[in-house]
């Protein structure tokens, strides 16, 4: 059975690098985040419309990775992430998201601290509200009594740090 590890957490904190990174460890396969091709495609400012649709893709696309998957899946990013975004820039968030946050389960979700420098990128938007926004994490989390794991450090140990949760969960 393939274990699903999701990684999540506020803009810029690296998900994507460790999930290729851990991809590779494990000799697996990784889902990208689906909102970046998304966002660069439509041409136009998304909105609240925009969120379902590419947290009903991410979706689909983690279910094909799962079918090449050896062990471990890495998801860079998971439902968690579009609730907390539409409800941070929207005020609101989709049932549909909602419902299915409680119906797709992962083994492990790895929480990515805010400890590494905010990059630029034309789709980040909330430079100055890392904290707040890792906290909505942290929270939603907890409460929910997901397992979790905050990731901390820089390149290599941040790494090995992901690595020894993981093995620790096996």
């Amino acid at each position: 059975m393939i274990k699903k590890i999701a990684i999540t957490g506020p803009e810029s904190t690296g998900k994507s690098e460790l999930a290729k990174q851990l991809a590779k460890h494990y000799n697996t396969v990784w889902v990208p985040e689906f909102s970046r091709e998304y966002i660069n495609n439509i041409n136009r400012p998304y909105d609240y419309d925009d969120i379902i649709k590419i947290a009903q893709e991410q979706l689909n696309r983690e279910k094909e990775a799962e079918k090449k998957a050896n062990e471990f899946l890495f998801c860079d990013t998971e439902l968690i992430v579009t609730k907390i975004w539409s409800e941070f820039k929207f005020q609101k968030c989709h049932p549909w998201i909602l419902k299915n946050i409680e119906e797709h389960k992962y083994d492990l979700f790895l929480l990515c601290n805010i400890d590494i420098p905010w990059k630029f990128d034309k789709l980040r938007e909330h430079p100055d509200k890392r904290k707040e926004l890792f906290n909505l994490y942290y929270i939603e989390l907890s409460v929910r009594k997901l397992p979790f794991g905050i990731i901390s450090e820089l390149g290599e140990k941040r790494l090995q740090n992901a690595i020894k949760l993981i093995d620790a969960h096996k």
